[in-house]
């Protein structure tokens, strides 16, 4: 079969564009972002020329500004504002962009708390704000966004308990909390997740026990990832662990927790790295986690087990950088 010929192409795509450049930015959008652009922390935007954000015939769209066609209308879809320098609250305006997918506003100065009025995005599927200033707690209307697939709040100094209004996100599948104040127990509701790969709660006041959170068969089916180190969590690993059986990296890392390490976690297929350093772990490491075909790392230094037992992989301080986020 011929392939289509590249002036075929620009025939197609011509319109689009053409019509595109035609329609009018809806003026809801056109108000949000002009009142954000008006704000003083703002004017680092210096590249956000003009009145409409989507372009016009004398000014191309601004920059971090991404737009789409509803109906007769412009309406913008993306935001993505990052690493410089904005400072102050988080703009309330921003939640009247009703068509948002995709809001990036990570690695800037912002502060105070994200209002209730961020539950208005219902389109939104990328909320990322990790390492900004932001503080309080989160608002429960976060629950709303039914669209969200990644949500990225790690790196600010969010407080109070995780609303458990995060597990009315069914299409959510990565979630980044690590790095903030959050305390009391982890909500065992985010096992209901059914698309949830990974979990990041680091580095926070959390408190209780896993088996808390490992409370019901078939809960986590598709987590990955499991992070909960650096926290206050007691009790032991309960052995229903093991029904992860999607689990690749579970960090349990300075903790307060006790007990000996159940062997079914050895039978996890996937299992490939492990933290268990500075707890209060006892009694022996299963040979069989030595035998498993993937566990390439294994800390456990910091505990109470006998001698003998040895660790895996060479020990090395696990960073987080901005490859860790591309999505």
């Amino acid at each position: 079969m011929a392939r289509p010929s590249f002036s075929f192409s620009l025939i197609l795509i011509f319109p689009l564009i053409f019509h595109l450049a035609l329609s009018k930015t809806l003026k809801r959008d056109v108000k949000a972002l002009n009142e954000i652009k008006a704000s003083l922390g703002w004017r680092v935007v210096y590249a956000w020329v003009g009145d409409d954000p989507c372009g016009d015939g004398d000014h191309p769209p601004w920059s971090g500004v991404t737009c789409s066609i509803a109906g007769d209308y412009r309406v913008v879809t993306e935001l993505e504002v990052y690493a410089v320098s904005i400072v102050g609250p988080f703009p309330t305006a921003v939640t009247n962009l009703l068509d948002l997918t995709r809001l990036d506003l990570h690695n800037n100065k912002l502060t105070g708390p994200i209002p209730p009025q961020i539950g208005r995005l219902k389109r939104l599927k990328i909320l990322n704000l990790r390492w900004n200033k932001l503080q309080d707690v989160l608002p429960p209307e976060i629950g709303e966004l039914k669209s969200l697939t990644h949500l990225y709040l790690s790196f600010n100094a969010f407080k109070g308990e995780i609303p458990r209004e995060l597990a009315n996100l069914p299409e959510l599948r990565y979630l980044y909390l690590h790095e903030n104040r959050f305390s009391g127990r982890i909500p065992a509701e985010l096992g209901t997740l059914k698309n949830l790969r990974h979990l990041d709660v680091g580095n926070n006041h959390l408190v209780g026990t896993i088996r808390e959170l490992i409370r019901s068969d078939g809960c986590f089916p598709a987590l990955r990832n499991l992070y909960l180190n650096d926290n206050y969590l007691t009790g032991g690993v309960p052995a229903q662990l093991a029904n992860l059986t999607s689990l690749e990296i579970l960090h349990l890392s300075h903790n307060k927790m006790t007990g000996i390490i159940p062997v079914g976690l050895a039978h996890m297929p996937r299992l490939t790295y492990l933290y268990l350093d500075h707890n209060n772990f006892n009694g022996r490491i299963p040979d069989a986690f030595y035998k498993h075909p993937y566990l390439k790392e294994l800390y456990i230094e910091g505990n109470a087990f006998k001698p003998g037992v040895n660790p895996i992989g060479v020990h090395k301080v696990l960073e987080v950088s901005d490859t860790d986020f591309v999505v």
